[in-house]
């Protein structure tokens, strides 16, 4: 999933942080590149003292966040605006990556379309991005939510129903589907890929150390495009590291690679510009709060003013 986005010449001045900082990651191809920070230590080399937490759940690693329980978070724009909408305080720092096509509607033998998931039982992670994307799709198909039977799940025990027969199709993200495609005759029958800009990935603070630290913050950011470019010249021991922390092959890891874009320190430049198109953050933060406010995941508007906050991407070095 590295080859997109190679950056070189990032900054490696170090940032001075004598406070210890909780980054909390879970399984997503645009997430587990912080484990090669950690294992060739580059969040040192650039001054600070980090302790990557591996959630095997990606939703207890929202709550983490939002219950202040961690520093910060690799999470979805969708599940950092519901934390927000529930009265969490936090910054976005960074674009990762976006899902292109690594977030996938996958349904039995039988079911060719979106279409013909109606008054089918489809389990997928309520409030989620593969919720929003299973909603997207039903849209798309003239459906609604109601057309269906949704189940409510967990998303690697919704891959292993699936596999198991109990339910008709699953929305899953990498590396779930992967299990999820494991069912004789499965097939996609939608994906991030056909909605850009969609899912953006992020790393996101607790606003208090945005405000407190700037350049521990500074320090993560730095690290992370480091990180890029050292992938980007390392691949194979990167895959080696990055397939082990997931959980699956490296041949496997490596099938990711067209589905997460990782972005450049442009493409987040021109994320965090405001604008009117899918590719602008200001703009599928208002699409993605009107989907949680209108299925009733969110009960407040969130809050927008001064989630995005560029300027530490801004002070990296080309």
């Amino acid at each position: 999933m590295l080859g997109v986005a190679g950056l070189s010449g990032c900054s490696s001045s170090t940032a001075s942080s004598s406070a210890k900082l909780t980054i909390g990651f879970s399984a997503w191809p645009g997430w587990i590149p912080w484990q090669v920070a950690a294992d060739q230590g580059l969040f040192k080399k650039n001054g600070l003292d980090v302790e990557l937490k591996w959630f095997d759940v990606y939703t207890d690693s929202i709550n983490a966040l939002a219950t202040g329980a961690i520093d910060a978070n690799s999470q979805t724009l969708n599940d950092t605006l519901t934390s927000v909408s529930g009265g969490a305080k936090q910054t976005v720092v960074l674009v990762n990556d976006n899902s292109t096509g690594n977030d996938k509607i996958i349904a039995r033998e039988g079911i060719n379309s979106v279409g013909d998931l109606k008054g089918k039982k489809v389990a997928v992670e309520q409030g989620t991005v593969d919720h929003y994307l299973l909603l997207l799709a039903l849209a798309e198909a003239k459906l609604t939510e109601k057309d269906i039977e949704l189940t409510p799940m967990a998303t690697d025990a919704a891959a292993a129903a699936f596999v198991a027969g109990k339910i008709d199709a699953v929305g899953a993200f990498a590396p779930f589907t992967t299990k999820a495609l494991e069912r004789p005759g499965s097939r996609p029958i939608a994906t991030s890929a056909e909605f850009p800009g969609a899912i953006p990935d992020h790393l996101v603070f607790k606003a208090e150390v945005v405000k407190n630290n700037p350049q521990a913050v500074q320090g993560m950011v730095n690290t992370w495009f480091e990180t890029v470019a050292w992938i980007k010249a390392n691949r194979q021991q990167a895959m080696d590291i990055m397939s082990k922390r997931g959980g699956v092959s490296v041949k496997e890891y490596e099938d990711y690679d067209s589905g997460t874009s990782i972005f450049t320190r442009k493409q987040n430049l021109d994320a965090f510009t405001p604008g009117t198109t899918p590719q602008h953050l200001n703009h599928q933060a208002r699409l993605a709060s009107d989907f949680l406010m209108n299925t009733g995941l969110a009960k407040n508007q969130p809050n927008l003013d001064g989630l995005f906050d560029d300027t530490f991407v801004k002070a990296v070095k080309e």
